[in-house]
């Protein structure tokens, strides 16, 4: 595996290089092998997921050179084309469809939440889906489990809904309004009812996440109170 090239983005764990044409370099930072994520990737790869295809993994599984994804996350897509919302709430819908219909391999761990045999992502928001001209391509495979698709559905619902978009993305059209309107598009696409009795233990795991602020951690609470209310009173 030969040097990479200019350092193009840093991710919270990695940073990710220019390599061959086509393609680049993802290096973890924290001493993390990415071999299990890698293996995962080459496995969604063959049951034609729209993952980035593996090239090469270094022997002790720090460095990771896969397909170069040319577009914009589709936060930023959404961000310059409004009008998209709801089509964009469509796609990422679409994208936990066609996971969960893909049967979970031994060699995933079981999903911190819940119980099933369906591949989850744990993590398939808009900041993990690459919008280019070949369509959506999922990334960060970090969290990938075998469990259940609501579940990661639910995840998703109080991630767009409480989760603090980077400073640097602060986009009018994901605040207020166009936030309201992608989150119930892609819940919409669900039984309500149903993600939301998963959304508690999903709320209860997630908070300790070290990761997630206090003012995320208030929001997500403030959505289980308010979807279990509506779904009592939908009775």
């Amino acid at each position: 595996m030969k040097s990479p090239g200019p350092l193009l983005a840093a991710g919270r764990d990695a940073d990710i290089f220019e390599y061959e044409p086509g393609l680049v370099l993802r290096r973890s930072r924290e001493g993390h092998s990415m071999a299990q994520e890698a293996r995962t990737m080459s496995y969604l790869h063959q049951q034609g997921y729209p993952v980035p295809a593996i090239e090469e993994l270094s022997d002790d599984g720090l460095d990771l050179v896969m397909e170069r994804i040319e577009g914009k996350s589709m936060v930023d897509a959404i961000a310059a084309a409004p009008w998209t919302i709801r089509h964009q709430a469509r796609a990422l819908a679409h994208l936990h469809d066609q996971l969960h219909d893909i049967a979970a391999p031994d060699f995933l761990p079981r999903a911190p939440v819940g119980a099933g045999d369906r591949i989850v992502h744990m993590d398939l928001h808009p900041l993990n889906v690459m919008v280019g001209p070949k369509g959506a391509v999922v990334i960060d495979w970090t969290n990938a489990s075998a469990g259940d698709p609501l579940v990661d559905v639910g995840l998703a619902w109080v991630l767009m809904a409480a989760g603090q978009i980077p400073a640097s993305r602060v986009m009018a059209t994901l605040l207020g309004w166009g936030r309201s309107l992608l989150v119930n598009s892609f819940v919409s696409r669900f039984d309500r009812r149903e993600v939301t009795a998963r959304l508690r233990p999903v709320v209860e795991w997630k908070v300790r996440d070290p990761h997630m602020s206090q003012a995320e951690v208030a929001g997500m609470w403030r959505l289980v109170e308010q979807a279990e209310a509506r779904s009592g009173a939908s009775v």
